[in-house]
C-alpha cells in the first residue's frame, strides 16, 4: 500500500462555471451562530448517512488477502458503465484515461488535488494527452455527504464542486456534527439553497448508486484505499507526477513508497 494513502473501516478549470471558495473565517463564525430546525434536519439526515454507510463496511466482502499483489483489471471492464455516469474532464477522445477513486474526507486526495494534479492537468489533460474521470470511493459518512453535493451540483460544476470541497477539507472534515453543519456552509457558499441542501442529501437513490460504485471498485478492481489510480487500465502504485509519467509516456516508474515502520 503507497504510504501517501487513506484507508477506511485544485486548480482544476472546467469551463466557465466557478464555485466560489469558502471564507474560513466566515465558515467559523456561521457555525458558532447556532443551528434552525432546517439545519437539525440536515445533521439527523447526515447521521442516517453516516450509520447506513457504516453499516455497508461492515457487511462489505473484503477482498482475500489486503498484502497479496493486486492483479490489474481489463481496461474494457474498468471502464464498462457503472452506478454512476463518469464525468470526463478533458477530451474525451484521448488516447489515456486516468481514473481515480478518492474519499472527499481524505487528507492525501486533498493533497493530491492541491499539489500534483495541476501539473497532471497541465501536462497530460490541457494538451489533449489524457482524460480525467474521478470516481467516489468514501471512506466514511461524511465523504459521502460531500459526493452528493458534488453529485448535486451537476455536471459543468462537479469538478469545481470537488475542487472546492478538497481545497478547504480542513475546515470542514472534522467529527461530529460541526463537521456535518460546516459542510452545509460550504454548500451555500457554492449556491445551494436550503430546499436544494435538504434534496440532495435525501436522494437515496444517489446515495445508494455512490455506495455502489465503491463496492464494485473494491470487489471487482481490489481497490482499498484512497487516492488509487489507473491509467488505461494499470493501477499506479504512487500518486507523484513521475507515476504519471510513467504510466504515460513510458518513462521509468519510481519505487514505490512505503509506508514508515511504527
Amino acid at each position: 500500500m503507497n504510504a501517501r494513502s487513506c484507508v477506511g473501516p485544485q486548480n482544476r478549470n472546467a469551463g466557465e462555471f466557478i464555485v466560489a471558495k469558502p471564507d474560513k473565517k466566515q465558515i467559523e463564525a456561521s457555525a458558532k451562530s447556532g443551528n434552525n430546525k432546517t439545519g437539525l434536519i440536515v445533521i439527523a439526515a447526515l447521521v442516517a448517512i453516516l450509520a447506513a454507510v457504516g453499516l455497508y463496511f461492515v457487511n462489505t466482502k473484503s477482498a482475500a488477502d489486503p498484502n497479496a499483489p493486486k492483479m490489474d483489471p481489463q481496461s474494457a471492464a474498468l471502464m464498462e458503465a457503472g452506478p454512476l455516469e463518469d464525468i470526463v474532464l478533458g477530451d474525451p477522445k484521448a488516447d489515456n484515461v486516468i481514473i481515480e477513486y478518492a474519499s472527499m474526507t481524505c487528507p492525501h486526495c486533498a493533497h493530491f488535488y492541491t499539489e500534483v494534479f495541476p501539473e497532471v492537468k497541465k501536462k497530460y489533460i490541457d494538451t489533449g494527452k489524457a482524460k480525467f474521470i474521478f470516481r467516489e470511493f468514501p471512506l466514511d459518512g461524511l465523504a459521502v455527504a460531500a459526493s452528493m453535493l458534488a453529485r448535486c451540483s451537476g455536471k459543468d460544476r462537479f469538478y469545481p464542486m470537488v475542487d472546492g470541497l478538497f481545497e478547504t477539507q480542513e475546515t470542514w472534515a472534522v467529527p461530529g456534527a460541526d463537521g456535518k453543519e460546516k459542510l452545509k456552509l460550504i454548500a451555500k457558499q457554492a449556491g445551494f439553497s436550503e430546499e436544494s441542501f435538504d434534496k440532495c442529501l435525501g436522494d437515496k437513490e444517489l446515495f445508494d448508486k455512490i455506495v455502489a460504485v465503491r463496492k464494485k471498485a473494491h470487489e471487482e478492481y481490489g481497490v482499498d484505499a484512497t487516492p488509487s489510480f489507473f491509467v488505461n487500465g494499470k493501477r499506479l502504485s504512487g500518486i507523484g507526477i513521475e507515476s504519471f509519467d510513467a504510466a504515460i509516456e513510458g518513462k521509468p516508474e519510481p519505487e514505490p513508497e512505503q509506508a514508515p515502520n511504527g
